[in-house]
């Protein structure tokens, strides 16, 4: 990196926009905005492919042609942040956002709107990471927690609210709603933002296009998200094409990371975990990020495929986990730095274990309150689990690496995601089929006290009886499964808490110490 971007760090850490508030909402409302797209489409997608004609497997391209291309954008943010610069790296990232959310809302076929996808989840791609390092350099070195604590509850919340809200848009109005509301936002969004940083000094470079490293990121990241997509459905490793597309995104990831870690001006800088404090917060951040989204995949799945919830219900049920977010997020930003962070965090892993533990013990009878309740005291953990982990990682970067280094962990988080929810859904199934067979062991259509109790259960019928006792067996092993993978879960929530002990202080990022000359 040349000494031209870091000797303008300290006046970036020093400007200060006239509104910072108005500013704060731009930038929140942006991320918001991008961040509710990853999840807002998910209970629509019955309702589009039936509007559009399509399949239910050509619809569920919509969301993995949006979480392809953002996958592969993340990474880049730190190029692009060079070339053009953050504030009009934000603006227009924004703006093209609203174009692509346009351009999904009037999609007449399939095909079409997948392509809009596409677009709209490249252009998503930087919009978090730049949110993330305008908040860190707008904000006095003493607030910095509470700017930081602001993106965590954006984190936590839009991802839940997405399917309540797509839902609730879809059944009173129509699904092409679901995206023409990213209109307005984005706008106001972009318009604020770019008025309020105009005067904000950047320093641009012109950094050679390192191809070699493009188009080894767009295959290997492009293989593996599409494998991690389609894994469960094409049967994993029995289909050839998932064999292809491991092979592919192995070979090209190899090289990518051979050439990154060897060339002068990298697209993709892996250097960045040369910092203890980085590689230690990004360690945590992905593996307790990847367990956290297994239960917000796995918790909705099991409501309505074994409790019978519809999908506004188990979207209810799981909803609280957000109400403490929001009311313990300004209290956490401001007292975190009067403490050690790693032990906020280390307390965050610790709720968010004991939840999965107590989820490990459901039984099919299990009420709704019983529900909501380990759903909302996990939003404690949840808490104290973003912010901590987020100040971490940043700490020990220089002021020029905070928008690369936020893109970095942030695809790493997101590719955490993906692992999470295909290895997840896959375990599910699978163990629930080693305990249906378990359970089916000792049941025998010669042995006639079965006979006569499934004759029973079916009010006379055999054949009536014998479907419900599948059906009951089925879901006791789905039961078993739900169970079994929670204490897992919460074994590695524990596990976590070594990555963050890694860390070493002081956990105030750098770019403050340039604002306030050696804070």
């Amino acid at each position: 990196m040349s000494s031209s971007s870091s000797s303008t760090a300290p006046a970036q850490a020093g400007f200060r926009p006239p509104n910072i508030a108005l500013t704060t909402l731009g930038l929140a409302l942006a991320s918001f905005m991008q961040v509710l797209d990853l999840t807002i489409a998910n209970v629509s997608l019955p309702t589009i492919s039936g509007n559009l004609g399509g399949s239910a497997n050509q619809a569920t391209w919509v969301i993995t042609s949006f979480a392809v291309s953002n996958a592969i954008a993340l990474p880049l943010t730190g190029w692009l942040t060079r070339h053009f610069g953050e504030r009009k790296l934000f603006v227009w990232a924004t703006l093209l956002f609203v174009v692509a959310s346009l351009l999904c809302g009037l999609a007449s076929s399939m095909g079409l709107l997948v392509a809009a996808r596409a677009l709209q989840g490249f252009v998503a791609g930087p919009m978090y990471p730049i949110t993330q390092a305008l908040l860190i350099s707008i904000y006095p070195p003493h607030k910095r927690g509470q700017a930081i604590a602001l993106l965590a509850m954006v984190t936590v919340v839009a991802p839940i609210a997405g399917p309540i809200l797509g839902g609730w848009i879809t059944d009173n109005y129509s699904w092409e709603w679901i995206f023409f509301i990213n209109v307005p936002i984005g706008i106001f969004a972009s318009l604020v933002v770019g008025r309020q940083l105009r005067g904000r000094p950047e320093k641009l470079e012109k950094p050679k296009m390192d191809y070699v490293g493009l188009i080894t990121l767009v295959i290997g990241v492009g293989a593996l998200q599409i494998l991690l997509d389609l894994g469960n459905d094409e049967d994993w490793f029995r289909s050839h094409l998932i064999v292809a597309l491991a092979i592919v995104s192995a070979i090209a990831l190899a090289v990518f990371v051979i050439w990154e870690l060897t060339d002068k001006d990298p697209i993709v800088n892996l250097r960045l975990f040369r910092h203890r404090n980085f590689s230690a917060g990004t360690a945590a951040m992905v593996v307790a990020y990847a367990a956290f989204f297994s239960v917000g995949i796995l918790v909705p799945l099991w409501l309505q495929r074994n409790l019978g919830y519809t999908a506004i219900w188990a979207g209810f049920a799981t909803a609280p986990i957000g109400i403490l977010p929001v009311l313990l997020t300004p209290f956490v930003g401001k007292y975190a730095h009067k403490f050690d962070l790693r032990w906020l965090a280390t307390f965050a892993f610790i709720a968010m274990a004991m939840t999965s533990f107590a989820r490990s013990g459901f039984n099919l009878d299990v009420d709704f309150r019983h529900i909501a309740m380990v759903q909302l005291f996990q939003g404690f953990g949840v808490a104290l689990f973003f912010m901590p982990v987020l100040q971490i990682l940043l700490s020990d970067l220089q002021p020029h690496e905070i928008a690369a280094g936020s893109g970095l962990a942030t695809f790493m988080r997101t590719l955490g995601g993906s692992f999470a929810a295909s290895l997840t859904t896959y375990a599910w199934t699978e163990r629930g089929a080693v305990h249906h067979a378990h359970l089916t062991e000792k049941v025998s259509g010669y042995d006639p006290a079965t006979v006569d109790t499934v004759t029973r259960m079916g009010g006379g019928d055999l054949q009536r009886g014998a479907v419900m006792l599948e059906r009951m067996i089925s879901n006791q092993a789905a039961q078993i499964s739900f169970n079994e993978i929670f204490y897992l879960l919460g074994l590695i929530f524990l596990g976590v808490i070594a990555f963050v002990w890694l860390a070493k202080p002081p956990f105030v990022a750098k770019v403050s110490g340039a604002a306030a000359g050696g804070h």
